[in-house]
């Protein structure tokens, strides 16, 4: 009745059967039966033991005396399969090479596979004249195992493989198409470290065409690799030979190449034009597989060059009431990135009466291409908004709700009026929604929203039902909720507190902690406490924080754990672990990768010069490059802040073969008060070897605010000429320096980005003594987006609450920093 009949195998009792293999006259069906099993059990991941299956082994070794044909090509398999199990199973060596070098064509390529499957690095060269003749057989199928098994043996004989390259070559330019495939992929293989012998490769065996559409898509992705590789570009001939593939007679082909200039980097609407015009024939294609990759193909397009797809709307609309749901899906999104604002409504008329019948993957498309249009027609968010909260009512699993959520969440984010009918449809989402972190990400919204509505109490029933109703992670998500909407709102803060006072007897300990916790800070009413517990948290980098602890308990002192010694986090709590999950939740401590600050942190406490310097502060994102890339000698600085110092750091490479550098060093000198303290040079920089030299430099201690300063660079070294192949110098050098580019401190580079969750309450946390009002001019500025840039990069400080997105057609605007 079609069922398995192999499901209920006992191992032991197939290896008892094995036993029939020692018996004479061998029966050949019997045999490849429980051969068959063998193999069933050790693909289906059964442990078997080396004693076992060397046991079975040898008692296989007997069947080569049958002639039988299925028989032989099971024992291949099973050769194959036990040879990583099996102790000496080299034993087989003479009979496989036997039947690689026999009369009988069907056991040569698979007799080549399994020998090369047990045949390690040392035994290689011995059958090395066979593998030789073998990949340039006149038959087919052995020339294709050979070869095959010559692209596995690279990774452990990489030098006797790169011998047998001349009779790849040969095989290269046979008729077969699957021998020339397989004779370029190790072709490719084998010179894939050398750009320049792909390259020639690439061009000898295009100029000449092949016979093999799969050898064709294969130089087609190789072309496109390299074109990557070497930021090419696109008028090298090997872009060339990827478009002269697209009037390839292979449709297989056709479709590869305009596949690979799609996803080239950095190509123009105009590069594209061919690709897509081949993609727009593929879409009228009677074959579904041709019509769905060109859809797939034209979808991605979109994404970046709508422009450049919208010639294909014709034929997308044709697609939309495709008999393959896969196919109509793509093609719909697709118009939904392409189209006008004014075919919106009907095209959601059109999704609607499908959705129930396409998967959650497609789902997951559909949606992320109305997040798109979102964006892009904020008018239209209104008829956008309710497709997406009755797909969020409807069945569906984890990612398709998450990105609904998460599409549902911009869109409040984007359009203020948006907002009180987003968090209501959610509010009724929580209701019976079965995933934990789409509920905890939903509660952490509402306290960051709900306090700012013109009604916040009617979210506050939708929140304490969580606590009422939901397991731990939930409620203690909602307890943080509650709090932030008692923290911000003055009439409500005596119905928050009763609730609270419910929750300090939860039976979870992280619910009662937050519970209690909240309610003693809320009891103070003191707008700066809650702004600094409640609203915005800790703004320290948590693996930071966690180090720095574990280093103040490692090293037992009188003073008392400093929170100034953590370094900040760039990124928001928020984004960090989103705030309704409770820490309990996490069951194995994982290790936390660390940041770029933490790594620099580490090798800056290494050097002994720069010891008493304190926690570091801050590290400029991006080095600046103070010479030319194509100069002799390559160096690009990163700046690092700490309390009363700046450490400069200079990676430097020596491009000259011919000489070596020694005792390298960076002068500098500034036009304000700063002092250079000590200079730790690169103690020697041979022929393209990175070396690092530092400068530290101590801030004005008079003027604390004049922080912007302007460097000259000089770096000074010690040259020794040297033998440029093997690297030993052969004189004592002589001083010499070299000019770089003048480095600048900026105000940015004293100034840590934060984010504060909820702007207004850290504003009022500051207090009135430390504002200033001042009016400047923003000189050479034609527009406010322009003035927002340009302000953020210039202070390097955090936009807040999307302030740096400049409304339409405004002639004022705030931007909040942190």
């Amino acid at each position: 009745g079609g069922s398995n009949p192999f499901q209920h195998l006992e191992k032991s009792v197939v290896l008892q059967e094995a036993r029939v293999f020692n018996e004479t006259p061998i029966n050949p069906r019997k045999c490849a039966h429980i051969l068959t099993k063998i193999l069933y059990l050790i693909n289906q991941g059964e442990h078997v033991g080396t004693t076992e299956a060397t046991e079975a082994f040898f008692a296989m070794t007997k069947l080569f005396q049958s002639n039988d044909p299925t028989l032989r090509r099971m024992c291949y398999l099973t050769i194959k399969e036990m040879s990583c199990i099996a102790e000496d199973v080299i034993i087989v060596t003479s009979s496989l090479t036997k039947d690689m070098t026999g009369k009988e064509d069907n056991y040569r390529g698979p007799a080549v596979r399994a020998l090369c499957q047990i045949t390690d690095s040392t035994m290689l060269q011995a059958i090395e004249r066979y593998m030789k003749q073998a990949i340039v057989d006149k038959v087919p199928s052995v020339s294709s195992s050979a070869l095959v098994s010559s692209l596995h043996l690279l990774k452990c004989s990489f030098d006797v493989v790169k011998r047998w390259v001349n009779e790849a070559q040969e095989a290269a330019s046979s008729d077969n198409i699957m021998v020339q495939y397989h004779a370029l992929g190790l072709l490719y293989h084998v010179r894939k470290n050398d750009r320049l012998a792909v390259n020639k490769m690439i061009s000898k065996f295009t100029r000449h065409g092949l016979k093999s559409p799969f050898a064709y898509c294969m130089m087609i992705r190789v072309a496109s690799k390299q074109l990557e590789e070497e930021d090419s570009s696109h008028d090298s001939p090997l872009f060339d030979f990827i478009e002269s593939c697209l009037r390839n007679k292979h449709e297989m082909v056709v479709y590869e190449a305009a596949s690979a200039i799609v996803n080239l980097p950095g190509c123009s609407a105009k590069e594209l034009a061919p690709a897509v015009s081949v993609l727009q024939l593929f879409c009228s294609s009677p074959k579904a597989a041709l019509r769905y990759a060109a859809v797939r193909t034209l979808n991605k397009v979109a994404m970046k060059h709508p422009s450049a797809v919208t010639a294909c709307n014709l034929d997308l609309e044709n697609l939309v009431t495709d008999s393959n749901r896969s196919i109509a899906t793509l093609a719909i999104t697709t118009l939904l990135k392409t189209g006008s604002e004014g075919s919106i409504d009907r095209l959601m008329k059109q999704i609607s009466s499908f959705m129930s019948e396409i998967s959650d993957e497609f789902k997951v498309v559909v949606v992320q291409a109305i997040s798109a249009l979102c964006q892009k027609y904020p008018r239209k968010h209104a008829v956008l908004m309710n497709f997406l909260f009755t797909m969020l009512r409807e069945e569906g699993g984890f990612e398709y709700k998450r990105a609904i959520v998460d599409c549902i969440i911009s869109i409040i984010e984007e359009n203020s009026e948006s907002k009180e009918t987003g968090l209501s449809h959610l509010c009724e989402f929580i209701e019976d929604c079965e995933f934990t972190v789409l509920a905890t990400r939903i509660l952490h919204l509402l306290g960051q929203e709900g306090p700012k509505t013109n009604n916040p109490s009617k979210y506050i029933r939708f929140i304490y039902n969580r606590v009422v109703l939901e397991h731990e992670e939930v409620r203690a998500g909602a307890v943080s909720a509650l709090a932030k909407f008692g923290a911000q709102n003055e009439e409500m803060l005596p119905s928050i507190l009763v609730l609270l006072k419910r929750c300090v007897m939860d039976d979870d300990n992280e619910v009662r902690d937050r519970a209690t916790f909240y309610l003693n800070v809320l009891e103070q009413k003191q707008k700066a406490l809650n702004a600094g517990y409640i609203l915005n948290g800790l703004t320290v980098s948590i693996p930071g924080l966690e180090r720095a602890l574990q280093q103040y308990t490692l090293e037992p002192s009188e003073k008392p754990f400093d929170l100034k010694s953590v370094p900040l986090a760039t990124t928001p709590m928020a984004e960090q672990r989103a705030e309704g999950t409770p820490i309990t939740t996490v069951k194995q401590p994982e290790k936390v990768a660390a940041t770029r600050q933490e790594i620099f942190q580490e090798q800056l406490a290494a050097v002994p010069e720069f010891r008493g310097l304190g926690p570091l502060f801050k590290s400029s994102p991006e080095p600046v490059a103070l010479t030319e890339s194509e100069t002799e000698y390559v160096i690009r600085c990163t700046k690092h802040t700490f309390t009363g110092h700046m450490v400069f750091q200079f990676d430097c490479t020596n491009t000259l073969n011919d000489q070596t550098l020694e005792n390298v060093t960076v002068h500098m000198e500034a036009t304000e008060a700063y002092e250079v303290v000590c200079y730790v040079p690169a103690r020697s920089l041979p022929y393209n070897q990175p070396g690092t030299c530092y400068t530290l430099v101590a801030l004005p201690r008079e003027d604390p605010t004049a922080v912007a300063c302007t460097f000259s660079c000089m770096m000074k070294f010690t040259v020794k000429d040297c033998d440029p192949t093997t690297g030993e110098t052969d004189d004592e050098g002589y001083e010499d320096e070299y000019v770089l580019e003048d480095l600048e401190v900026t105000v940015a580079d004293h100034i840590q980005k934060v984010m504060k969750l909820n702007f207004e309450a850290a504003w009022d946390e500051v207090g009135d003594e430390f504002e200033k009002e001042e009016t400047f001019t923003l000189s050479m500025i034609k527009t406010l987006e322009e003035a927002v840039g340009n302000i953020v990069k210039f202070l390097g400080m955090h936009p807040c609450e999307r302030s740096d997105r400049v409304p339409d057609n405004k002639n004022t605007h705030t931007l909040l920093l942190a």
